[in-house]
């Protein structure tokens, strides 16, 4: 132990890494009585539980090999800071959180340096060059996956990896208050709804949202009194009120905070793939789920060779499309407006994907405890020295 409370360096590189940052050390903080320390960087779910951040957690929110690129120099400016920070700290652990590219390289640094690494998110190697799994394994002490099959996966190539579980489903997802938030908003209780999220990143802000003004200005023909809300992160607000300030539509922009009660108040979804389309099913919320990297970033990964048949986690675990996907070159304002008009017109529709999203809660089931405590107590574990399997 360093000094009479352990301390923990975390370390997240964007919002939803922040929110399961900030979540394990609430739970780090119950499980420890208060004694416990952090150092690292974050953002305000991280600041909120105590930690200090050495620099701005918006310098690594970064997505795709050519959007890293002309950031590289910042990037490894802050990369040395942070393995400076470590080595000087000698903290009882290093946990980082998601954004595997920084995490992994920040592992690296610490090679030697007696201190364990345990990484929250375990990388979806198994969608693509599984066999890199094996130099992931020289890297970090300890994973944590959020999904049933990954510690399986992972333990085939010697990683320690210890399931925790989704932090989705502890968030709350399911329990919104839609009339209410209809109330607060001026929406009328019989107006069609969209709940559109474009990603919690600028670069892929800057890209989703021309492509889906398109498609909801093509569904306002079918719909007049269609309805949008956008949940926004902080670093993302003022970009997407400037991009959408020309929109023709009825447009609601809320904080992240309200987002559970906006899917409850929503008919149905537009979403950029990621963590919120997991929600967003947890949530009963009936969804189109769109992606776009830039071409030398979708060249690059099509080269590694992807495994997997589906890009969201909803059909990925249902092992089926249960929600349509528009990738990359499919993902046009026409096909996304028809996809989401066919859910807004008819019931059937959207009771399919409900269907699915209750096999989805099964696949999941409900850990006891909960992801955020199961994770905190991996860590102190590995902190006490009792990790056996490293």
């Amino acid at each position: 132990m360093s000094g009479p409370s352990p301390l923990i360096f975390v370390v997240s590189g964007e919002t939803s890494g922040d929110n399961l940052a900030g979540r394990l050390m609430a739970a780090l903080k119950r499980k420890t009585d208060g004694k416990v320390r952090f150092a690292g960087v974050g953002g305000p779910a991280s600041e909120a539980q105590g930690l200090t951040s050495l620099f701005p957690m918006r310098d690594l929110s970064l997505v795709g090999l050519a959007e890293v690129l002309p950031h590289l120099p910042r990037l490894i400016r802050r990369l040395n800071q942070t393995t400076d920070a470590v080595r000087a700290l000698m903290p009882d652990a290093v946990v980082t959180v998601d954004s595997a590219g920084f995490s992994t390289r920040l592992a690296h640094h610490l090679r030697g340096s007696g201190i364990p690494v345990v990484h929250y998110v375990a990388p979806q190697l198994w969608a693509w060059r599984p066999g890199r799994a094996r130099k992931l394994a020289k890297r970090v002490d300890h994973l944590m996956a959020l999904l049933p099959f990954e510690e399986a996966f992972f333990a085939g190539y010697g990683i320690p990896c210890t399931y925790v579980g989704h932090p989705a489903i502890e968030g709350g997802a399911g329990h919104g208050d839609g009339l209410g938030f209809r109330t607060r908003h001026g929406i009328p209780p019989d107006a069609p709804l969209l709940c559109v999220v474009p990603g919690s990143r600028a670069s892929e802000v800057h890209r989703m949202l021309p492509v889906f003004g398109e498609a909801l200005h093509r569904l306002k023909d079918r719909h007049p009194d269609l309805q949008v809300v956008i949940p926004v992160v902080d670093a993302t607000a003022e970009t997407v009120r400037e991009d959408t300030r020309d929109w023709s539509l009825n447009v609601t922009l809320v904080d992240t905070g309200e987002r559970y009660d906006a899917f409850a108040a929503a008919d149905a979804a537009l979403a950029k793939s990621g963590t919120v389309t997991l929600e967003l099913a947890l949530a009963k919320v009936p969804m189109v789920v769109a992606y776009r990297v830039s071409a030398a970033t979708a060249f690059l990964i099509r080269r590694m060779g992807v495994s997997v048949e589906h890009a969201s986690l909803a059909n990925l675990l249902v092992g089926r499309e249960v929600v349509p996907e528009f990738i990359q070159e499919a993902c046009t304002g026409p096909a996304l407006a028809e996809a989401v008009g066919g859910l807004l017109d008819s019931e059937e529709a959207r009771e399919m994907q409900r269907a699915g999203f209750r096999e989805l809660t099964e696949v999941l089931g409900e850990p006891d405890p909960p992801p955020s405590e199961r994770a905190a107590q991996v860590v102190l574990d590995i902190v006490n020295g009792r990790d056996k399997s490293t």
